[in-house]
């Protein structure tokens, strides 16, 4: 298999996730290097996994973070970052359908997994308990869970176990 071949199998196989404000609000709030979150955002910053946004969720996240008081620092660094290396996504209005009645923001989120076509939706959240482990394809899980995913998806791309990529 020629290295052109193996990249174009590994961006077949990336994994493709959108994350719930409570993802990233709990990532940017933990204290704790071994945080499932934290990890999460430090192995996306090293490009193991595409983080999905839209502009409605990029506006969110910012409101949030900052009206939770997140570090300052760490909050400018992930807007940065997402800006930088995050995937946009346009989502239609008419594309929002609605599907959690106890929190309509919701639908956003599930909008923009199913616009970009992710591998998984990524939350805390137990509206998303009435769609159940999965919608259209796309895998509803917590962070731990996709950290496993992330962790799982390192060591077939890298050909190695137990070491992560530089």
């Amino acid at each position: 298999m020629t290295p052109k071949r193996q990249l174009a199998v590994t961006e077949q196989n990336r994994l493709r996730a959108v994350f719930d404000t409570n993802v990233v609000v709990a990532a940017i709030k933990s204290r704790s290097a071994t945080s499932p979150n934290a990890e999460l955002l430090r192995r996306w910053q090293n490009e193991e996994f595409e983080l999905l946004y839209s502009l409605d969720l990029l506006s969110e996240y910012a409101e949030k973070l900052w009206t939770r008081r997140g570090d300052p620092d760490r909050v400018d660094r992930f807007l940065a970052d997402l800006l930088a290396i995050g995937t946009p996504i346009q989502v239609e209005p008419d594309t929002i359908k609605p599907l959690i009645a106890a929190d309509p923001d919701d639908d956003l989120v599930i909008a923009c997994a199913v616009a970009g076509r992710a591998t998984h939706l990524v939350t805390y959240d137990p509206h998303f308990a009435c769609l159940g482990q999965q919608h259209r394809g796309i895998a509803i899980v917590d962070g731990l869970h996709f950290l496993y995913a992330v962790r799982d998806s390192a060591n077939l791309t890298d050909g190695r176990i137990g070491r992560r990529r530089s």
